[in-house]
């Protein structure tokens, strides 16, 4: 049987969806304490909306869906999810009353004329796969919790000049919280993150072990991040905090050391080299083994 598909274009109408009639305050940003969602929605529905949903949910038995992966919110997760993404709902089986939790849902409009439109871009985990969720202490879930009920108190009073800016720079003291939780939650999975390292040159010394190198053509990020089954910004986040180096830097650096070998222990040409390594242009190779290491691939060769 096929899911059903709903997308929600306004706030409003995620409320009504939930049941909430009488907690609608503002047409372009929302709080929603999902202890008071009695509405439940059909089983088997995929959901995708216009604004921007920040979820924090201790619900044991609901599971969550986001592409081909479930969700368990079970201790505690922080989810973020940009305009269109799709998330799956399985049907609730939980009396209402134990449901825990909060969300945060605002409209691009909201922020539109704010300086957090140009800065909403910077925070990358709204690219993340829902299951590179954040998992938070206890005090990371009271900070936030407070973020909520500022903008919370905000709605409920009565709006005036004043309350965009309030609100709009509560959103980006949450947000900016939430960097730096997943700065902190990839400090304290080192372990896993040493073996994506790992993964990662293994994985690239497998793909030019290969004989059809050419026909692929380069590595790319995306080809990388689904290896290690992370989402693209996710591990490019994630070896920026290990290595000070995203994904393409560390894809460039393995190009430019293979490179170098091969033009030390070959008498392939530069072109020769390039096509190997699945470059479409030498001219793209000489110009980024300048830019790597201060010198063309010629001069590199004939120093050694």
């Amino acid at each position: 049987m096929m899911s059903k598909f709903i997308h929600v274009q306004t706030i409003s109408e995620m409320f009504l969806l939930f049941g909430l009639h009488n907690d609608i305050h503002h047409p372009l940003v929302g709080v929603v304490d999902f202890s008071k969602v009695n509405q439940q929605l059909d089983d088997d529905i995929k959901l995708s909306a216009d604004y921007y949903s920040l979820m924090f949910k201790n619900y044991p038995s609901n599971k969550f869906k986001y592409g081909r992966k479930i969700i368990d919110f079970q201790d505690g997760s922080l989810i973020c999810m940009a305009p269109n993404q799709v998330i799956e709902i399985d049907k609730d089986e939980q009396a209402s009353e134990n449901i825990k939790g909060w969300g945060l849902f605002f409209h691009p409009k909201l922020i539109r004329a704010t300086s957090l439109n140009d800065k909403i871009k910077n925070y990358s985990f709204f690219s993340y796969e829902t299951s590179e969720a954040l998992h938070l202490s206890e005090k990371e879930k009271q900070i936030l919790y407070e973020c909520i009920s500022k903008i919370d108190t905000e709605l409920e009073e009565n709006i005036d000049v004043h309350s965009q800016n309030i609100i709009v720079s509560t959103i980006e003291l949450l947000l900016n919280y939430c960097s730096r939780f997943y700065g902190r939650q990839f400090i304290t999975r080192k372990s896993s993150n040493n073996s994506v390292l790992v993964q990662l040159e293994k994985i690239l010394t497998e793909y030019y072990n290969q004989d059809n190198k050419e026909v692929k053509g380069l590595p790319t990020v995306k080809y990388l991040s689904d290896q290690v089954h992370l989402s693209p910004g996710y591990l490019s986040d994630l070896l920026k905090k290990e290595t000070g180096k995203n994904t393409q830097d560390h894809i460039h650096f393995y190009l430019i050391e293979e490179a170098k070998s091969k033009l030390i222990s070959s008498n392939k040409s530069v072109s020769e080299i390039a096509f190997a390594l699945g470059f479409d242009y030498p001219q793209y190779f000489n110009k980024l083994f300048k830019q790597k290491t201060g010198k063309t691939p010629v001069e590199f060769r004939n120093m050694n």
